[in-house]
C-alpha cells in the first residue's frame, strides 16, 4: 500500500520542479536540473515495477487458492468413492454411502464456490485499487502537461495590441474621451 502514495509524491516532486523551473525568455523553454529529474525518474521507474509484483503476486495467490480447493476437492471425492466401493456388499449400506458422498460433493462444490467467490473479491478490491491509483497518477499526469502546455501558449502569445480583433472602434473614441 505504500509504494502508490510514493509513486504519487514522486511524480508530484516532478511536477513541481517542471512548474518551478526558469523559464528561458521568449521560449517555451524551461531549465531543469537534470540529475534531479532523472533521480526521481529512477525511483518511479523502480517503484512501478513493485506494484505490478505486488498484482502478479496477487493472481498466483489466487490460482494457488484454487488449486488447493480443487486438490482438497478430489481429496474427498476419492476417499467418498473408496468409501462406496468398501461398502457395496450390503445394499443398504451402499445407498447410505452414495447418498453421504453426494453430500460431500455438494458440500465441497460449496466450499470451492465460496472460496472462488472471496478469492475473486480479494482480487477485484485490489485491482481496484491499484486501478484508481494508475488513473490518480494519469490524472495527475495529464493536469501537469495541461499546464506546461498553457505556460507554453501564454509564453508565446504575442502582446495584445491596442486594438483587439473585432473590437468596436467607437470604444476606443469613448476611451480617449475620458
Amino acid at each position: 500500500m505504500g509504494e502508490p502514495l510514493d509513486i504519487q509524491e514522486r511524480l508530484m516532486e516532478l511536477k513541481v520542479m517542471v512548474e518551478d523551473a526558469k523559464a528561458m525568455p521568449l521560449s517555451a523553454t524551461c531549465l531543469v536540473n537534470r540529475n534531479q529529474v532523472l533521480d526521481l525518474l529512477d525511483e518511479i521507474a523502480q517503484l512501478l515495477p513493485e506494484s505490478v509484483h505486488r498484482a502478479d503476486e496477487l493472481l498466483a495467490d489466487r490460482e494457488a487458492v484454487v488449486q488447493d480447493g480443487r486438490r482438497e476437492a478430489d481429496r474427498l471425492l476419492e476417499r467418498a468413492r473408496e468409501d462406496s466401493i468398501r461398502m457395496v456388499s450390503e445394499h443398504e449400506v451402499y445407498l447410505a454411502a452414495v447418498s453421504e458422498a453426494d453430500q460431500v460433493r455438494r458440500e465441497v462444490a460449496a466450499e470451492t464456490a465460496q472460496m472462488r467467490r472471496e478469492t475473486d473479491d480479494y482480487i477485484d478490491a485490489k485491482l481496484a485499487t491499484f486501478e484508481i491509483t494508475l488513473q490518480k497518477t494519469l490524472q495527475t499526469v495529464d493536469r501537469g502537461r495541461d499546464r506546461l502546455r498553457a505556460q507554453m501558449y501564454e509564453e508565446l502569445a504575442p502582446e495584445a495590441s491596442d486594438r483587439d480583433f473585432g473590437a468596436d472602434p467607437a470604444d476606443d473614441f469613448y476611451d480617449d474621451q475620458r
